[in-house]
């Protein structure tokens, strides 16, 4: 069955604003309509790297924020901690940065939650039990809220092609090691030029795989490859692998948004931005030329379908010569132009495979 996606473009006539759009696109896609008095909502985004000016503007969340409070719900903003070494690796940085980029309470009016805690150990293990794991590491916010709405920004990523809504729920509510288990089919490497010995990742690996002599050293029989050793070692001695071919991590992506969502009982919504739509991820500390015009804002109940709406959306719109595109801007898959060796359709068969979804949409236009 096809599921329903609503679409307003980034058209306005004289006296209508984008946030008034916004208001009308997010009721009739009746969003909120499963939000009771008091219910605790997770509002799920990315707030940008220090450096990155591609993501979600403010604005557009404290007008989410007010319809969730207008229904009785309790908002809060949220995101788990970065794997890489960033500016939102820990939730002190990471609140630090999503101040900076504007989503102050007096700006968005919602706290800010950092979903796995202070260096992303704040997780609950789901159980999932699908093809690459077992169970999955979300962040606890995020499992123990009562509502989840992800806002998305639509645009390309380097290891899955594009970065939809997906991505936004799987690996951004993964924990640090949650985030590793994806990333990674190797087992970590202790580098012993860097170790100090300090014990740490013995005292926090749940597999006693460590042993701390004059260097730390990982025993590959015991090691269950949880990452958390990884996220631990204060030095970065621990070797992150970000090795995983790109329709594993997909399908890894896949089964931690089923993770993300299991439990929340049709409580859940989704809205995409489909605006700068630059080639590489918010996750930089830049952000490129778009590689196509802004094209509007999408609402759904289904985190397949909207993905797959926002990314035809781009395909048939007029591709940026200016940007990456160059001169491919006029071919047709414009993330295959970008990221040649990626098939981004996979996460998106994989998760309809897995029950998160379907890739057939009727597109509602709205506005």
């Amino acid at each position: 069955m096809s599921s329903k996606v609503y679409f307003t473009s980034m058209k306005t006539k004289r006296g209508e604003s984008l946030l008034t759009k916004l208001e009308h696109l997010i009721v009739r896609a009746g969003l909120l309509e499963t939000i009771s008095p008091n219910d605790l909502v997770a509002i799920k985004l990315h707030f940008g790297e220090r450096g990155n000016l591609a993501y979600v503007r403010p604005q557009y969340v404290r007008r989410l924020v007010e319809q969730v409070k207008s229904k009785g719900g309790r908002p809060f903003l949220t995101d788990s901690n970065t794997l890489y070494a960033g500016s939102r690796s820990n939730a002190v940085d990471h609140l630090e940065t999503a101040i900076e980029n504007g989503f102050d309470y007096s700006v968005v009016g919602a706290p800010l939650v950092i979903a796995d805690g202070l260096n992303g150990k704040d997780y609950v293990s789901v159980p999932v039990n699908l093809k690459h794991f077992k169970e999955v590491k979300i962040g606890s916010a995020a499992v123990q809220a009562d509502v989840l709405l992800a806002v998305t920004h639509l645009k390309g990523h380097e290891a899955t092609g594009f970065g939809g809504t997906l991505k936004n729920l799987g690996m951004g509510l993964g924990s640090r090691a949650g985030k590793q288990q994806q990333h990674s089919d190797l087992l970590p490497l202790v580098n012993e030029k860097i170790c100090i010995a300090c014990g740490k990742c013995a005292k926090w690996c749940p597999a006693d795989a460590i042993v701390v002599e004059s260097k730390a050293k990982i025993s590959q029989d015991k090691c269950i490859g949880c990452g958390e050793c990884t996220v631990t070692c204060p030095v970065r001695a621990i070797e992150i692998n970000w090795k995983t071919e790109a329709d594993t991590i997909q399908e890894k992506i896949a089964e931690y948004t089923a993770g993300v969502l299991k439990g929340k009982d049709e409580k859940t919504g989704f809205i995409t931005f489909v605006t700068n739509v630059s080639p590489l991820c918010d996750c930089c500390g830049w952000n490129d030329v778009p590689i196509v015009g802004d094209i509007g804002i999408l609402a759904s109940k289904d985190p397949i379908a909207i993905d797959q709406a926002a990314v035809d959306l781009i395909n048939q719109a007029y591709g940026n010569p200016l940007s990456e595109l160059g001169e491919r801007h006029e071919e047709h898959d414009k993330f295959r132009v970008l990221f040649p060796n990626v098939d981004w359709t996979i996460q998106l068969s994989y998760g309809e495979t897995i029950g998160l979804g379907s890739r057939e949409y009727e597109l509602i236009r709205i506005g």
